[in-house]
């Protein structure tokens, strides 16, 4: 027994390298299909950006004002609020007078539809949108001015139902907010990348972009048919693929402006977000335990008793998950800040390892600041 363990650590270990291979391999073919020319659509239609919100921080105007700034003949931006006192409020006011040329349209959405507040505005807000062609994304999200041009271009495409964005963490001064971006640019996009290989394609949508046809929302129930779901983009992701529709990851990628998270908070933040995705792909889930390279070959060291062996598996995941952290973070995603993060690695895998263990236990989640209780994905208030 005291030999047979090292032995299945080792081979966890290797499974694990195994993993930062596909993820380089999968992440260098979707960087290859961006490289080739695509033709752009012969018509933009108009489309409708719906924008839930709630509260207001210090990079919210810069993000929403992004939306402001396409390249594009025409579009709405309808912004959503439960709140009339919301702080978002004002912002959105500020927003209407630098463009008072846009149609830029405030709705106090009252109705309160389910547990999920945001889709519960979502689906208030889909009523009034007035184009077929719609968007959403979160609030956070910071878009170039081409970005809407490639999404629809893309959502025109043959059997296209969903068009969804990766996205780069844009961090705050805070060493939480930090590794959290480094999560964003190394794990969480290469799983995306490795789930859309190995699946042929996607079966899920990212909240940093939802692109959709009215007809097709409408046709699996509209958001009012997930509006108790906490994972609402991978709901409508999986609805739309359920439908023989293609889930296309686009070519753009956006960012996301994290706040300058303390530990407390980036722990709550993360372990929310994998009980999420432990609720909606559980062998996903199971699956992500071989991502924790470094942990994994720290591992091996220790049983072993630092055998020379164990060393060289180490050295050999180390270089597997930087090589893995900059094909992925700076190939994929062009984040800058991936190679100046690299000292956080280890870090970074410790603590997701930690945040991985505590989503095993519990089903209860913190979000905007209400404690919800998790049960098959669905919402139920405490």
């Amino acid at each position: 027994m005291n030999q047979l363990f090292p032995g299945v650590v080792a081979l966890g270990t290797a499974l694990s390298i195994a993993y930062g291979a596909l993820s380089i391999w999968s992440a260098t073919r979707f960087s290859l299909r961006r490289t080739l020319p695509s033709p752009e659509a012969k018509q933009f239609p108009p489309v409708s950006i719906l924008k839930p919100l709630k509260g207001a921080d210090p990079e919210m105007y810069e993000c929403l004002r992004s939306h402001c700034q396409l390249n594009y003949e025409q579009y709405e931006v309808l912004f959503g609020i439960n709140d009339p006192n919301d702080p978002a409020v004002a912002v959105v006011e500020r927003l209407s007078r630098e463009f008072p040329s846009h149609d830029i349209r405030l709705l106090h959405c009252e109705k309160v539809l389910g547990a999920n507040g945001k889709v519960s505005a979502l689906a208030q807000m889909a009523k009034l949108a007035k184009h077929e062609f719609l968007l959403v994304n979160d609030s956070d999200i910071r878009v170039q001015p081409e970005y809407l041009r490639t999404v629809i271009t893309e959502l025109q495409r043959p059997n296209i139902g969903l068009v969804t964005c990766l996205y780069r963490g844009v961090r705050a001064r805070t060493l939480p907010s930090r590794l959290e971006s480094l999560g964003l640019s190394t794990d969480f996009a290469a799983g995306v990348l490795v789930a859309r290989q190995l699946e042929g394609g996607l079966r899920f949508g990212l909240g940093s972009t939802l692109a959709l046809r009215k007809g097709d929302l409408e046709a699996i129930g509209g958001f009012e048919s997930i509006v108790d779901y906490l994972a609402d983009d991978y709901e409508l992701g999986r609805r739309i693929a359920e439908r023989n529709l293609k889930v296309e990851l686009s070519e753009s990628i956006v960012e996301t402006c994290l706040p300058a998270y303390d530990f407390p908070g980036f722990f709550a933040h993360q372990l929310r977000w994998a009980r999420t995705i432990r609720a909606s792909r559980p062998a996903g889930y199971a699956g992500l335990l071989l991502t924790f390279t470094l942990p994994w070959a720290a591992l091996t060291v220790l049983v072993a008793r630092g055998a020379t062996w164990s060393w060289e598996i180490f050295a050999a995941a180390l270089v597997a998950r930087i090589a893995t952290a900059i094909v992925t973070g700076r190939l994929v995603l062009h984040d800058k800040e991936v190679v100046r993060s690299l000292w956080c690695l280890p870090l970074r895998d410790f603590v997701g390892f930690g945040v991985w263990l505590a989503g095993l236990a519990g089903n209860t989640v913190l979000w905007r600041g209400e404690l919800f209780k998790l049960r098959n994905g669905k919402l139920s208030k405490l």
